[in-house]
């Protein structure tokens, strides 16, 4: 949600997680930007961050101290709503991964998204192993396994190129199934998950565009 109209229109029993994408701490700016939110009943939590760079490397950089007195000012001002995070490998696809990032414990952050997408040309079609190679690493950098969430491949096609130098692949009916069944494996019991992505974005393939996909992510929500 990127909005507190939109938060409000949500129906009854559901929640949703405000996107903020900031990392310059506990500024005036966070606050005023969090403020509207604080106590709103339909709020779950604030996803603070997507692929925070702690190097400069890629992005600006993001100190984990900054993320970590965000998470403490939500954590004060609204208890009971999560901060989130999806984690940028640092490393290639085969081999992930997450050291010297962030975690609980220089963060404060708590909950850690993890975006392995298995479908691709370059592997000619869906290799899912490292799905859990991908857990294996996040866990070598201090995220508990009750800290992750799944982030599902749901789009392929357009522009996207992957760090292989192929192209996504939309998942079919059968490896999109397959792609929740590892997921399952290794993070049984998630606090949630979600699938990447519901809109196109880069003249891609989506989950708004398959019915057949929508069918099997209604299916897993139940």
């Amino acid at each position: 949600m990127s909005s507190v109209s939109e938060v409000n229109s949500l129906p009854t029993g559901v929640k949703g997680l405000v996107y903020l994408s900031l990392c310059n701490g506990a500024d005036s700016n966070f606050t005023s930007t969090v403020q509207p939110y604080v106590g709103n009943p339909k709020v779950f939590g604030f996803f603070v961050y997507d692929e925070p760079d702690p190097t400069g490397q890629y992005k600006t950089t993001c100190p984990a101290a900054n993320l970590k007195a965000e998470s403490d000012w939500i954590h004060q001002h609204d208890p009971g709503t999560k901060t989130f995070i999806v984690l940028m490998n640092f490393s290639s696809s085969k081999t992930p991964t997450y050291m010297n990032t962030y975690n609980p414990t220089n963060s404060d952050i708590d909950l850690y998204g993890i975006d392995g997408y298995a479908c691709r040309t370059d592997y000619n079609g869906c290799d899912n192993t490292f799905i859990a190679t991908n857990i294996t690493a996040v866990k070598a950098a201090g995220v508990p396994v009750a800290d992750i969430v799944p982030v599902y491949q749901a789009f392929g096609g357009g522009s996207w190129v992957d760090d292989g130098g192929g192209a996504y692949i939309m998942p079919s009916a059968s490896q999109e199934t397959q792609i929740l069944n590892e997921w399952a494996a290794v993070v049984p019991s998630p606090v949630f998950d979600y699938a990447y992505s519901w809109g196109v974005q880069n003249g891609d393939q989506s989950l708004s565009s398959s019915p057949v996909l929508q069918q099997i992510f209604a299916s897993h929500n139940k």
